[in-house]
């Protein structure tokens, strides 16, 4: 627990700026993949399953990326809303969101595949994500295939492999306090603004 950990920004206007706050000094201050998040999906019977990914982008909504064909793309196809948790350690610091999900465009998918590491690439080739793999060797056989088939060339984005955006109706921002007196501000969709209010640690 730490001692004298910092006050949030009660200033901000909106909690995407708020957000932006907190990501920038988690970005300076965590160690290991601040842009990590946990992504909880439900499949069409309610059952829960949640993972980590990364995110892409922040703008109306949070980004990441994934195959189309993986468990999580298929239980948001089924429900298409989300949940979101950022844990920055090195804060003492959680944000939660809450809301639907949308697709990104063509657009912003083919750029932000362009941007990867050439291997991370083709590795969205080799990859039936999720479903049963005979041997890490089948898996790899694939990727040299992969390899194979693109010396040379551009690696084009596969086209199950896009990404999803989720539009934020409910977002927390907990800040750990000493002996569990934590605080927790709620900012909830409101028509095209948003209410902000306190939760009890």
């Amino acid at each position: 627990m730490t001692d004298d950990p910092p006050a949030p920004d009660s200033h901000a206007p909106d909690p995407h700026a708020l957000f932006e706050s907190w990501f920038a000094e988690a970005m300076a201050a965590e160690p290991t993949l601040p842009t990590a998040m946990a992504v909880a999906t439900a499949d069409a019977a309610g059952r829960p399953s949640v993972r980590m990914v990364l995110l892409k982008a922040h703008d109306t909504g949070f980004v990441f990326y994934t195959n189309l064909d993986s468990r999580k793309a298929g239980e948001l196809a089924a429900h298409p809303v989300a949940a979101l948790l950022f844990h920055w350690k090195s804060l003492a610091r959680q944000v939660r969101i809450e809301g639907p999900i949308e697709p990104v465009s063509d657009a912003e998918a083919d750029a932000y595949f362009a941007s990867r590491a050439r291997d991370s690439q083709l590795g969205a080739w080799a990859s039936d994500q999720s479903r049963p793999l005979e041997s890490r060797a089948v898996f790899e056989a694939r990727f040299a295939a992969a390899r194979a088939r693109y010396e040379g060339l551009a690696v084009p984005r596969p086209a199950n492999w896009s990404g999803f955006r989720i539009l934020p109706e409910r977002i927390e921002f907990w800040q750990e306090r000493p002996y569990r007196l934590h605080e927790r501000r709620l900012f909830t969709r409101d028509g095209g603004g948003w209410r902000e209010g306190l939760l009890y640690p």
